[in-house]
């Protein structure tokens, strides 16, 4: 049985559950699915990410078992040990399947780095830290979030 993921992790993955439902569901744009929770972003090619946005345009993605299509927005929570594999086959996966925006948060650095699909690739809009905002092009009611919040205690 695999370990259970750290208390930062956990504690990064509830506050960006937190922050997107206040900014996404309960404003009604659409809804917010955190992990275990599977994505099928294309045939045999299923993950897990940690926290998910599917914005209202593209709910019939959501179905009973898990979604089925590239969400809008993913947020993965680096840590050591999966640092590599969300920068390389993740990034690939999510980047060939279009899911629009991909967040790696890291909760031992307190950064976000954000990526947005332009054109079939993904550009960097920054690495984010401290008071920083949140730039979001999918969630743009976020944007005066501040990135620090995401990981408080």
């Amino acid at each position: 049985m695999a370990p259970a993921p750290s208390d930062n992790h956990q504690n990064a993955a509830s506050q960006f559950c937190f922050y997107l439902m206040q900014h996404v569901q309960h404003k009604g744009l659409g809804k917010v699915r955190v992990a275990p929770y599977d994505v099928e972003l294309a045939p045999n090619i299923v993950v897990q990410p940690d926290v998910v946005v599917v914005l209202n345009a593209h709910l019939d993605v959501i179905t009973k078992d898990g979604i089925i299509g590239p969400p809008d927005l993913v947020v993965e929570i680096a840590s050591p040990s999966t640092a590599t594999h969300d920068r390389n086959k993740k990034y690939l996966a999510y980047e060939h399947a279009g899911v629009h925006e991909y967040w790696i948060a890291d909760p031992i650095a307190q950064t976000i780095e954000m990526l947005l699909l332009e054109e079939g690739k993904y550009q960097t809009l920054g690495v984010f830290t401290g008071k920083a905002g949140v730039p979001s092009k999918i969630v743009p009611t976020i944007e005066f979030v501040q990135v620090e919040q995401f990981f408080a205690e």
